[in-house]
């Protein structure tokens, strides 16, 4: 007579349980994409500004370059020591306190003077360099079996808000009466909501600074310096940063240039940013169920090589045509670039190590990018060279994808002699 009373205790604990653990997630992911939405918006809002802040500073094209570039040089060193910095504070205090510096970084930059500009922006990319470094690992540990679609929220998280700071900089500018320093600085508000979003996550700080899962990972550490499918994984991601933040850069000049309005020029880059939107979602979840992404990787590589050559001889009546291709293009290679970090590892503290050298090194090459292009065009007066040296970074990409894109992982791959 006591069974069927204590069963239903038992189901009542257990269905308690199951509640609170799903409750616990669904703030994990809340948290996620809060924090997600402030790592690209505070960099993409600056394309559509960068002439308005060129002409005010008066600064030539190299430096106006700088100001995309400070960024991507931030996070090039950072990245390294992202993940020992994890191990030792833990994740979630780290992401807390990258948050808040970032909103400091943004309200710097907001601040009238050449120096406040590149002070604040090089704030705000130490502090997204370390949210960029870190998540894709908390992912892979709190979502071991569902690093697709996780990857595929944050990325579209990232990506929504992204585009959006793109199209509405030039409004905000025009209408709010601070000119650039308030359409840079409004997203120092987002930035200030997600801190308290992510303070729920601070109570699990105690267990993760001690857990063995993260600090000792059961497999043996593997030598990434030494590991051809690393440096793969690093030139992949460093080649996709670089044609997005060259096009983040001076899309809208290139657009001006062919005589597009500067309204007009910053809604087609906030196209260009809403049309790989579905697939920065779309595309962990089909290479998470293929063993091989390599076809994926072609298809990544063909659209974009095609919409900037479409840019630099298809002519302005197809020009939404290949601002479309590209933004496709640009999301299956980032898609496929946050995938590879889990994809091409064993655990959550090799996911850390590859983020961190493939950010590092990726970065760094990227920073290259939007400061050579500013200096091409300031030699040849033209952006049909920059034009086609970004078809060669894409063409590149096919090359590195291809070895990134076996299914391997990184400890089990042959070491360079």
């Amino acid at each position: 007579m006591n069974l069927p009373k204590q069963f239903n205790t038992d189901q009542r604990i257990k269905t308690t349980i199951e509640v609170k653990k799903q409750s616990k997630e669904w703030v994990m992911i809340l948290g996620i994409v809060f924090i997600a939405t402030n790592l690209r918006a505070p960099l993409t809002s600056v394309g559509p500004l960068v002439g308005h802040i060129r002409d005010q500073l008066q600064l030539s094209n190299t430096l106006a370059g700088m100001i995309t570039t400070l960024p991507l040089l931030a996070f090039a060193f950072i990245s390294p020591f992202v993940p020992k910095l994890g191990r030792k504070f833990g994740i979630e205090f780290m992401i807390l306190f990258a948050i808040i510096f970032l909103t400091f970084g943004i309200l710097v930059r907001s601040i009238s003077g050449t120096a406040n500009l590149y002070i604040g922006t090089a704030m705000l990319g130490l502090a997204i360099s370390v949210c960029n470094v870190l998540l894709p690992s908390l992912i892979k540990r709190e979502f071991p079996g569902k690093i697709g679609v996780m990857t595929g929220v944050y990325s579209i998280s990232m990506n929504l808000f992204g585009a959006i700071a793109s199209g509405i900089s030039i409004p905000i500018m025009m209408k709010s009466g601070y000119g650039w320093q308030g359409a840079l600085g409004i997203w120092g508000i987002l930035s200030f909501l997600s801190i308290f979003f992510w303070l729920p996550q601070m109570k699990k700080q105690h267990y993760l600074k001690t857990s063995e899962t993260y600090t000792k990972p059961t497999q043996a550490k593997a030598n990434l310096w030494r590991s051809p499918l690393a440096w793969q994984v690093t030139l992949f991601m460093g080649l996709q940063s670089m044609v997005f933040y060259v096009l983040i850069a001076w899309l809208p000049e290139i657009l001006m240039q062919q005589g597009i309005s500067s309204d007009q020029s910053g809604l087609l880059l906030s196209m260009m940013q809403l049309a790989l939107l579905p697939f920065t979602f779309i595309i962990p979840l089909v290479a998470g169920r293929m063993a091989d992404q390599r076809l994926l990787v072609s298809i990544t590589s063909v659209l974009l090589i095609t919409g900037i050559l479409g840019l630099l001889y298809g002519g302005s009546g197809l020009i939404i045509l290949w601002i479309i291709l590209i933004g496709i293009g640009g999301g299956c290679a980032f898609g496929l670039s946050m995938m590879f970090f889990g994809l091409r590892t064993e655990n959550a503290h090799q996911a850390a190590e590859l983020s961190g050298m493939a950010q590092s090194f990726g970065y760094l090459l990227a920073a290259i990018g939007p400061m050579l292009f500013g200096y091409l065009h300031d030699v040849t007066n033209s952006w049909d060279s920059p034009l086609l040296l970004l078809a060669g970074a894409a063409l590149l990409l096919f090359i590195c994808g291809q070895g990134a894109a076996k299914n391997r992982f990184i400890g089990s791959s042959n070491l360079l002699n």
